[in-house]
């Protein structure tokens, strides 16, 4: 049993997308309803606050500094040092009803991220991917609720959840061109406690995914069958990462969102960020090259 520990009390609306940055020795997450940006100093314990003037779904790391951000209209860039956002793109600025969701960042470089329904209603969403020169590429839609974008560690293997169909998606994946194929099921969760929310992949290659509503951590393995469960304190877990000094410490990201006063008073945590050692080292993030 990997007993959790309160990293940060952090009371986020709907806290995602934990990033652990190697070179800075800090994890970066947001509260996406807050509209805000998080980085928390692995040395001295300190969190810091960027406020944005609308939500952030995702971000990656970038190889110049600063972030690549899937703001809930589009991509854009962002400087923590000085505050500037420099807006790349707006793929969807035609659908009033979208808005970017979960996205991470392929080894080649390349930002991936994916849009969802606002209302929680229908498969409107699709999936992007940013390259370098700041050509966007849409790669698969009716989608309705995007997560769980991940890698194999062989790079042939691509996975993407849609929480809305309870399901999470593998694709075979070309790493040199960027190019998806072959969409099936990985794994359906409807025999499970939760939905599929945010993933992470670990040294071995198994897919970590937090379960929405599920109270739990599903470590999955390549052939698609649970590995390992890992209860947890919170209700809402909404994403994970590895990181610290060797990559050991499991981050997760976790929501308030409707919880009741009631259902607060049982879980304190909620809304937080818990560290976890479960036993087994993740991989460095990759940055976006442009």
């Amino acid at each position: 049993m990997a007993a959790a520990r309160l990293a940060v009390d952090a009371r986020n609306k709907l806290g995602e997308v934990p990033v652990w940055d190697v070179a800075e020795q800090a994890l970066y997450w947001v509260d996406i309803e807050g509209k805000k940006l998080f980085r928390l100093d692995h040395a001295s314990g300190a969190v810091r606050e960027w406020q944005f003037a609308e939500r952030i779904g995702s971000f990656a790391l970038r190889q110049q500094g600063g972030l690549v951000c899937a703001f809930e209209s589009g991509f854009a860039f962002f400087d923590p040092a000085s505050g500037a956002v420099d807006w790349i793109a707006r793929p969807e600025a035609m659908i009033r009803r979208n808005r970017f969701n979960d996205g991470k960042c392929d080894r080649a470089g390349r930002f991936w991220a994916g849009t969802m329904d606002d209302r929680l209603a229908e498969h409107t969403g699709s999936l992007y991917r940013l390259d370098p020169d700041r050509s966007v590429h849409r790669l698969d839609g009716a989608i309705g609720i995007s997560n769980s974008l991940a890698w194999s560690p062989d790079d042939r293997t691509f996975y993407f959840a849609d929480t809305m169909d309870g399901a999470i998606y593998a694709y075979d994946f070309d790493a040199r061109s960027g190019g998806i194929a072959n969409k099936r099921v990985f794994v359906r969760t409807d025999d499970q406690p939760g939905s599929p929310d945010g993933s992470t992949i670990d040294a071995e290659g198994h897919l970590w995914n937090a379960q929405w509503d599920g109270w739990r951590l599903v470590r999955y393995a390549p052939a698609g069958h649970v590995d390992r469960i890992v209860d947890l304190p919170v209700q809402k877990p909404t994403s994970c990462m590895f990181g610290g000094p060797d990559l050991r410490t499991l981050y997760v990201t976790s929501a308030i969102w409707d919880l009741s006063a009631a259902a607060l008073a049982t879980q304190p945590w909620a809304g937080g960020v818990l560290a976890l050692d479960v036993g087994v080292a993740g991989l460095p993030e990759p940055r976006f090259a442009g």
